[in-house]
């Protein structure tokens, strides 16, 4: 056993053992499972105290690297670089409901088919950040700058095209295509009582939208007289949102350059990297003990672990 300077007096095996569970399991479970799978006897408080220890130290590592810049020096000239970033909130003491932003970033490389209508990516980097959009969009810029190619597909979010038309102009913006449709339904639900009717509109549409002719939807849509208040609420926002976001929707031409169209990728970030260990019945958080546990997890989906035990053992 080695003494660590942070006071934990265990070896440095266990200690990444304890981040690994503290990053994947509720504490109190983390410690239950030590006891039955290895006889270790060590207390929930344990696991959060070397868990939230080397997230925080990964924080300090990453501002570290914003920094020295050291996202400029990197040389990584991949064919196409996928840049998704959301916000979903988990519950803190200090805050109640507080947005936690995540970005992910794969290769168009990474993605391969699994099943006929299935994809999975095999490889991904993840960012998350509690706090100011800014300090989230330093942390994701340190990642992207060196990318030559990268493509950003978003919700709609005025902050996301904000930062990619000032800082990456050169980068294609897409909006999701599955947000975009919902937005087309929430209108034709309110417009067009008759199932059959309001399905072949939709259809119509979509039909429109994927080879490139978002204006006649537009057009089509502002030309229509609302039949209630309702349907005059949802018309005003869908012609708002496709007329702000025209020159996101060229489907036609993603699709025929081979780029997704949609954003599940990040939705399915939020899941599988916040929601599952931070979002759980019950839990709040301390927002440094949030942002450092998810620190943790970042590094383990991103398969970046090493990292993390370099940091235990230059610790110990």
């Amino acid at each position: 056993m080695s003494e660590s300077p942070n006071g934990f007096g265990i070896s440095v095996k266990l200690q990444e053992n304890l981040c690994l569970l503290g990053q994947s399991e509720v504490f109190e479970d983390g410690s239950a499972l030590l006891e039955k799978l290895l006889g270790l006897n060590m207390s929930a408080k344990q696991i959060q105290r070397v868990s939230e220890s080397y997230g925080a130290l990964i924080e300090e590592k990453e501002q570290n690297s914003i920094a020295n810049e050291e996202g400029l020096k990197a040389e990584k000239e991949k064919p196409l670089t996928y840049v998704m970033v959301d916000g979903s909130m988990i519950f803190t003491r200090e805050d109640g409901w507080k947005e936690i932003k995540v970005g992910r970033i794969f290769s168009a490389e990474s993605i391969v088919k699994v099943q006929e209508k299935r994809k999975e990516i095999t490889e991904s980097l993840y960012v998350c950040h509690i706090g100011k959009h800014t300090d989230f969009l330093d942390k994701i810029n340190n990642h992207v700058e060196c990318y030559l190619n990268k493509v950003c597909i978003g919700d709609g979010a005025k902050w996301i095209w904000n930062w990619a038309d000032d800082i990456y102009p050169n980068m294609v913006q897409i909006l999701d295509l599955f947000h975009a449709l919902e937005k087309l339904s929430e209108y034709a639900k309110a417009q067009y009582p008759d199932i059959i009717q309001k399905n072949k509109w939709i259809e119509t549409q979509k039909e429109f939208l994927l080879t490139d002719k978002v204006a006649t939807v537009i057009k089509t849509v502002s030309e229509t007289i609302p039949k209630t208040t309702e349907a005059k609420k949802t018309q005003e926002a869908l012609v708002s949102y496709y007329t702000n976001n025209q020159t996101r929707m060229l489907y036609g031409t993603y699709k025929e350059k081979g780029y997704c169209l949609g954003s599940g990728a990040i939705e399915s970030a939020h899941r599988n990297v916040v929601q599952q260990r931070l979002k759980l019945s019950g839990q709040r958080w301390s927002l440094n003990g949030a942002q450092q546990i998810v620190n943790l997890r970042a590094y383990h989906k991103s398969n970046r672990w090493d990292e993390v035990v370099e940091l235990i053992k230059m610790a110990a």
